[in-house]
C-alpha cells in the first residue's frame, strides 16, 4: 500500500532541491490543495546542515512560488518535537488538528497570510 502513495506523491508533488554551496542538503515538495491553499508535503534538510536557516528559507521559497498562497499547510508526526517547534516558532505556522495515521500521531499545521485592510 505505501508503494502506490509514494508513486502517487512523487508524480503529483512538485520537487526542489535544496542546494548549499552547489552541493545538495535538502528538498521541498509541494502541491495547490485548492485556489490558494498549497500544501508542503516534504521538507528535509541534511541532519549537518540543520540549525543553519536553510529549512526557513525554504518556507519563504514555497511562499515565493505561490504568490496567491493564502493558507500553507504540511502534517508531521507530533514526536517530533524539533519539527513541532521550527513550524510554530521559526515559520508562524500553528497546530489546528491531531490525527492518527497507522500508529503515528500527526499534527496538521497550517500558516495563514495576514490580510491587512485600511479602514
Amino acid at each position: 500500500m505505501l508503494v502506490p502513495v509514494m508513486e502517487t506523491s512523487i508524480r503529483d508533488n512538485s520537487k526542489y532541491i535544496i542546494l548549499c554551496d552547489n552541493k545538495p542538503v535538502g528538498c521541498v515538495s509541494c502541491k495547490m490543495q485548492e485556489m490558494r491553499v498549497y500544501e508542503i508535503t516534504c521538507l528535509c534538510i541534511v541532519p549537518e546542515y540543520q540549525g543553519k536557516g536553510i529549512g526557513t528559507q525554504a518556507v519563504r521559497f514555497v511562499k515565493t512560488l505561490y504568490e496567491d498562497w493564502e493558507k500553507i499547510t504540511l502534517v508531521t508526526p507530533v514526536d517530533k518535537k524539533e519539527n513541532v517547534k521550527f513550524y510554530t516558532e521559526k515559520c508562524g505556522f500553528r497546530i489546528v488538528s491531531t490525527e492518527t495515521d497507522g500508529n503515528v500521531e500527526l499534527a496538521r499545521f497550517v500558516l495563514e497570510k495576514q490580510i491587512l485592510t485600511a479602514e
